[in-house]
């Protein structure tokens, strides 16, 4: 997977500039970023404070002037961008940035071309954009991430504010899901195997992940919730060990 090539197309209305470095490097797990533009007014104030961040994260910045007062001409330039770049068939998967609902239909469009599509926003990023994406991140885990990591050098207590700190709750509804899913890909003796029931919660969830709920891995995440049978087996290579999970 991280071998595709992934255009990354940002609305810099509708996002912070702050962590741009964070998204970047989740960006990289997914494929190399080959081409990587931004959008917006660059004459209007309040996105002056994107232009510092752009040179050292090599993003290209793109001009669309706001014709009309009130309307958002980022994003037809966005769209034209991602479809010229789709029929020129120079990258794998996109990945838009942008906290907007307008861009659910393109996100639709491409997924129907075959395109891998990641979206990052923001927590109030409407539903209907989420779930036209493969796969959602918040920003607000990346800020988190970050600051994890900052305190962690200094403080090795910060594993008890994770849950406190969490993006979103565990409520019945995400247990309903993970019992669910279990169920649907688990084999004959009712065991399901970890990574995949990671990949299979997302495809129903975009939005899923364990860091949303203060956990950086999956395992960590389904282990602390005390509702699954885990059963790991250890390999004997590189330390690699096969996990698999339960409904009790």
């Amino acid at each position: 997977m991280k071998d595709q090539k992934l255009a990354v197309l940002i609305d810099a209305d509708n996002v912070p500039y702050a962590n741009v470095k964070e998204m970047l490097d989740e960006i990289a797990k997914y494929g190399n970023p080959t081409i990587k533009r931004i959008y917006a007014d660059w004459t209007k104030p309040h996105v002056s404070g994107w232009k510092n961040v752009l040179l050292e994260n090599a993003i290209t910045p793109i001009q669309q002037y706001s014709y009309t007062t009130g309307k958002n001409s980022s994003d037809s330039a966005l769209i034209i961008d991602a479809m010229d770049l789709l029929y020129s068939k120079k990258v794998d998967g996109f990945c838009i940035v942008s906290s907007d609902s307008d861009f659910t239909r393109l996100a639709t469009r491409l997924r129907e071309a075959a395109m891998l599509v990641i979206g990052i926003g923001e927590k109030k990023t409407p539903k209907p954009f989420i779930t036209a994406c493969d796969k959602f991140i918040y920003i607000e885990i990346l800020k988190k991430a970050q600051e994890q990591e900052i305190t962690e050098k200094a403080n090795k207590q910060n594993k008890a504010n994770n849950k406190a700190d969490s993006v979103s709750k565990i409520d019945k509804n995400l247990m309903k899901l993970i019992r669910e899913s279990i169920d649907e890909i688990s084999d004959d003796s009712g065991w399901a195997f970890l990574g995949e029931l990671g990949s299979f919660i997302i495809k129903k969830k975009p939005d899923f992940d364990p860091r949303n709920y203060g956990y950086p891995k999956l395992y960590p995440f389904i282990k602390s919730l005390g509702e699954f049978e885990i059963e790991v087996k250890e390999t004997g290579e590189n330390n690699i060990r096969l996990i698999y999970v339960k409904n009790k």
